[in-house]
C-alpha cells in the first residue's frame, strides 16, 4: 500500500500540473495515465483544436519525458519515423541516425495520413519496445509512450488504421467538446499566456518507471478475472440479431490483456491496489470497442455494443480489497 501511495501521489501532481493547461477532460487525463500507468499505448481521435497535441505535451513536461514528434503525411517513410543508417565519410563507417521514435513519448499526429507501410514501422516499436534498421535491433528507452491522433472527419487523403495498428493501442479516447462554462475559462486562462511555457517536470522518468512496475501489482480477485474473461468470450459469440447490427468478430486475446492491465492501471490512479468491477467498467469501451470487427467505423455502434455486454453480463459482488 506503501508504493500505491507513492504513486498516488505522482499522479496527482501530474493531473494538477496538466490541468494548468487542459481545462476539463478529467475522464481523459484519467485514462491517459491509466494507459501509461499500465505501459500501453493511446489513440486521441477527435475533430482538430480539440487539444490532443497540447495535451501531449503537457503530459511530457510534467514527467520530464524525452518528446518526439512525428507529422504523418503520404509521403512520409518508414526510414522517416525510425531512423535510418548514413555513410559517414569521415568516419568511413554507416552511422545509425535516430529517428523520432527514440523519446520517452512519441506524439503520432495525424496517423491516418501515412500509408499503411509507413504506419506499420511503429508496429515493433509499440509492441515491442525496439526497433530494428538493417538487422540490427536496438532497444527503446523505457518508459516508451505513444500518443497517436487522428481526425474522424476528413477522410481525403487519409488510410484507415489496419486492425494489426488499432490492436496495439490499449485505448482509443475522445477529447470531445468543451462546457461553455469551460470555454470561458479557456478564453481568460489563455487570454494574457500560454500555459504550456510555464509548467515544469513534477516527477522524473525513474518514478513513471517505477509507477509501471507498481500496476503489475494492483491485485486483481479471481472473480474480476473471471468477470474479464466473460466480457471478451461474449464479444465473440455473435448472435443473429447482432450480426445484422454490424459486428463481425469479437475482441482478441491481446484485448483480454488489455481489459486486465487499463483496469490495474485505472485503479492505481484512483489511489487503489487492487481493482473493483466499476474499473473494469469505466475502461471496458476504450480497450474494447476499436478491436471490434465491424461493417463500418462507427463508433457508437460499437459502443453500443460493448455497453450491452457490460448491461448483459452480471458484475460478481464480493470484498475486491486484497487478502
Amino acid at each position: 500500500m506503501e508504493a500505491i501511495a507513492k504513486t498516488e501521489d505522482i499522479l496527482k501532481k501530474v493531473r494538477e500540473n496538466v490541468a494548468e493547461v487542459i481545462i476539463g477532460k478529467e475522464e481523459v487525463v484519467t485514462l491517459i495515465l491509466a494507459s501509461l500507468a499500465a505501459g500501453g499505448h493511446v489513440l486521441l481521435e477527435d475533430v482538430p483544436g480539440t487539444g490532443k497535441t497540447v495535451l501531449a505535451k503537457a503530459l511530457a513536461k510534467s514527467m520530464d519525458f524525452k518528446f518526439g514528434r512525428v507529422q504523418f503525411t503520404p509521403d512520409l517513410l518508414p526510414s522517416d519515423v525510425t531512423g535510418l543508417s548514413y555513410f559517414n565519410q569521415e568516419k568511413g563507417s554507416f552511422v545509425f541516425k535516430e529517428g523520432p521514435v527514440f523519446a520517452n513519448l512519441l506524439l503520432a499526429d495525424e496517423i491516418n495520413r501515412a500509408t499503411p507501410r509507413t504506419q506499420s514501422s511503429l508496429l515493433e516499436c509499440m509492441a515491442e519496445g525496439q526497433v530494428t534498421v538493417d538487422g540490427k535491433t536496438r532497444i527503446l528507452d523505457a518508459p516508451f509512450f505513444v500518443i497517436a491522433t487522428q481526425n474522424p472527419v476528413e477522410t481525403i487523403g487519409c488510410f484507415p488504421l489496419p486492425e494489426a495498428q488499432k490492436d496495439r493501442f490499449l485505448m482509443k479516447i475522445s477529447m470531445g467538446n468543451l462546457t461553455e462554462k469551460e470555454e470561458r475559462e479557456l478564453i481568460d486562462r489563455y487570454i494574457k499566456e500560454e500555459p504550456l511555457q510555464r509548467i515544469s517536470s513534477v516527477c522524473s522518468i525513474e518514478e513513471v518507471r517505477e509507477l509501471q512496475k507498481t500496476c503489475s501489482n494492483v491485485f486483481v480477485h479471481e472473480d474480476l478475472r473471471d468477470y474479464i474473461v466473460a466480457l471478451v468470450q461474449a464479444s465473440r459469440k455473435i448472435s443473429e440479431s447482432q450480426e445484422s447490427a454490424g459486428i463481425l468478430g469479437g475482441v482478441s486475446p491481446r484485448g483480454t490483456l488489455a481489459l486486465l492491465r487499463a483496469s490495474q492501471g485505472y485503479a492505481m490512479v484512483c489511489g487503489r491496489d487492487y481493482i473493483v468491477p466499476e474499473d473494469i467498467k469505466k475502461v471496458a469501451i476504450p480497450v474494447l470497442a476499436h478491436r471490434l470487427l465491424a461493417e463500418d467505423s462507427s463508433e457508437e455502434q460499437k459502443n453500443t455494443f460493448i455497453n450491452g455486454l457490460l448491461q448483459s453480463i452480471p458484475l460478481p459482488t464480493e470484498d475486491w480489497m486484497r487478502p
